[in-house]
């Protein structure tokens, strides 16, 4: 795990009591991957809103939904962090 580490920045899991091994280790850099992953919906939104057709028979609404998403995955994995952080102590 620790070329994993090295990847992602700042993923040092806080350990979870209870919790030890290699579980709580892919658990806490899965969180982080979530986070990166939703960034990358954001972005895909935000790239999709750029190049999209304008006009009144386009695909309006899809970026939103990747930049929704990608937002709904930040949230989430973000308040999990900070759930786990505040049991771990």
């Amino acid at each position: 795990m620790a070329n994993l580490a090295a990847l992602i920045p700042g993923a040092k899991p806080t350990p979870i009591p209870g919790m030890n091994g290699p579980v709580a280790e892919i658990f806490g850099y899965g969180l982080w991957l979530l986070i990166l992953a939703g960034v990358g919906g954001v972005g895909f939104g935000v790239y999709k809103l750029a190049v999209s057709d304008k006009s009144r028979n386009g695909g309006g609404s899809e970026p939103f939904k990747w930049m929704g998403g990608g937002l709904a995955a930040v949230i989430l994995s973000s308040s999990l962090i900070a759930i786990l952080n505040g049991i771990a102590g």
